[in-house]
């Protein structure tokens, strides 16, 4: 699955609309709708914020795992 797929699905199962994420995320909605359809690419910062926002990974709103759950926080000593 691609990341624009993932995350328009994350919105979806949320009932969100994009003006909403976009909102949260303090974007603009039509830039936001172009990352969405793969018409942009998403800047590293904003998947960071998004993978927070839908309690995810980075590596899986890129498609590089099917697993999305994130991953722990590390331990730093």
């Amino acid at each position: 699955m691609s990341m624009k797929l993932r995350i328009r699905d994350l919105r979806e199962d949320r009932d969100l609309v994009q003006k909403t994420v976009a909102a949260d995320l303090r974007c603009d909605q039509s830039l936001y709708s172009k990352y969405e359809r793969g018409e942009r690419p998403l800047p590293l910062e904003l998947a960071d914020r998004l993978a927070d926002y839908f309690g995810t990974s980075v590596d899986y709103l890129m498609g590089r795992t099917d697993e999305p759950a994130p991953y722990p926080p590390s331990k730093r000593k």
